[in-house]
């Protein structure tokens, strides 16, 4: 059963020498009320009764729904895991009570990550735009501003070669395969392991990689050749599993280990077909020279992961997903996006003044952004929807106007205050861990990068109006 808000504090806290309250930061306080908010509590609520159809009035007392965006904005306040977090909630009474669990038990981390997952990606954009709709209302942005930029965000993956990618997809289905001889015995196809086989060849490559000679090029060549044989009789033995669970072959006598062999069995086909894709990739690069190979993986468990090349010196090739990034006055990021195909930076401008006028109400008076989101027709755009002043440079330009405009004061004013994006982004990245998302998948990527930007707004609005009860 899930309840909205918590039981009331521990008796205990009354005894202690200091009270907890007076050792809170002063933006704390004021995140404090911002998250009492019946609107934001109540997005969570709803998304928590979804999980059980029964939750509003079944079963036992869950961790209640305030506890709950509480936590998870804390989490990602100081970047924790979720074993973390709940070692803090239990040994720091300031955490403690400032996440209101009160005489309520801390919930274990397998729970408090089933909760986030409940919550969706959907929710945590509803929760964002509740938040910048509370900073609007305490006047903190008033939308004459706005500055756009991209980022990457990296997925949990290794660095991706062709060998390492074949040897986890071998690893994993050999994995598999055992765990069905062991549900459904000896029936059927039998296993051949031939994972040692490729992890020795994986090994070899990586060290006949680094000579550039033509004699090394040749010997890696024969090393793929016997990894991709190797590998592709691994694949065509888990399909064969594969087939011999939906035919009965491979079955279980009790109805759980026949519903885990159906597990296995979507597993196998799943995992089968991204060794194919890598086999794929490999010959066409190793013996055709086909570097540009079209739906390239670069990992066998975050197949979505976008190989990004933005042409930087110290890192010029990056794996995982483009997100944007738009803030208002007041270092407010007032919409943030997750692409699931890299866009062009010079499609963003428009789009990102239509969402700027939604969230805050009115069109800005400056629009600025890098060069890269420069285009004729998204400046000419943008003047027609009422921006006063467009501060996007233009670098490929021979027009002596063009020139003369960007030379002008109010357009280098407006590329100086561009440049605090820049940033707001590598404070997302170091302060609440968006250099690399640590959730799953699509939706994973979405709610990571939601829940660190939400904390970010948090942190800003809570010190801005810290500072305008202090200067009162």
């Amino acid at each position: 059963m899930i309840k909205a808000r918590s039981r009331p504090s521990s008796p205990t806290a009354g005894s202690l020498p200091v009270p907890p309250e007076e050792l809170w930061e002063d933006w704390m306080r004021h995140v404090d009320r911002i998250l009492a908010d019946e609107q934001l509590v109540e997005l969570v609520y709803e998304a928590l009764l979804r999980r059980h159809p029964k939750s509003r009035t079944r079963g036992r007392l869950g961790t209640p729904a305030e506890v709950v965006l509480r936590m998870l904005v804390l989490k990602h306040l100081r970047n924790w895991s979720f074993d973390v977090l709940g070692w803090e909630l239990r040994t720091n009474l300031v955490y403690h009570q400032f996440a209101r669990i009160g005489a309520n038990p801390v919930p274990h981390a397998k729970s408090i990550g089933r909760q986030a997952r409940a919550l969706g990606p959907e929710v945590i954009q509803k929760i964002h735009q509740r938040v910048v709709a509370l900073a609007r209302e305490n006047r903190i942005i008033q939308g004459r501003k706005l500055r756009v930029d991209t980022t990457v965000v990296e997925t949990n993956i290794h660095y991706p070669t062709d060998s390492s990618l074949l040897e986890d997809g071998v690893r994993v289905l050999t994995r598999v395969m055992k765990r069905v001889t062991t549900i459904a015995g000896e029936a059927g196809t039998k296993l051949r392991d031939r994972s040692r086989s490729v992890k020795l060849r994986a090994v070899e490559i990586a060290r006949v990689s680094r000579s550039k000679s033509q004699q090394g090029q040749q010997r890696m060549k024969q090393l793929y050749g016997k990894m991709l044989d190797a590998s592709g009789r691994v694949a065509r033995q888990a399909m064969q599993f594969a087939k011999e669970i939906g035919a009965g072959v491979k079955r279980s006598a009790d109805i759980k280990g026949q519903a885990a062999l159906e597990g296995m069995k979507q597993e196998l086909e799943s995992m089968a077909e991204r060794v194919k894709r890598v086999r794929r990739q490999a010959r066409e690069r190793l013996f055709k020279g086909n570097l540009h190979v079209e739906g390239k993986l670069a990992s066998m468990f975050e197949d979505t992961t976008e190989i990004i090349r933005r042409g930087k010196a110290k890192q010029p090739t990056e794996f995982g997903k483009m997100a944007k990034i738009q803030e208002a006055e007041g270092q407010i990021i007032v919409d943030y996006e997750v692409f699931e195909k890299r866009p062009a930076d010079s499609d963003l401008l428009v789009p990102a003044i239509v969402i700027h006028l939604q969230r805050t109400g009115r069109i800005p008076d400056l629009a600025t952004g890098d060069a890269a989101f420069y285009s004729g027709a998204g400046d000419k755009a943008a003047h027609e929807m009422g921006v006063k002043y467009v501060s996007v440079p233009n670098r490929k330009t021979q027009s002596t106007d063009r020139r003369a405009l960007e030379k002008k004061r109010w357009f280098k004013n407006g590329q100086k205050w561009r440049t605090g994006c820049e940033g707001r982004i590598s404070v997302l990245k170091r302060r609440h861990g968006l250099t690399r998302c640590r959730y799953r998948a699509d939706h994973g990527m979405r709610r990571w990068v939601g829940l660190g930007v939400i904390s970010d707004n948090l942190i800003n609005l809570g010190r801005a109006l810290a500072s305008r009860t202090s200067a009162s």
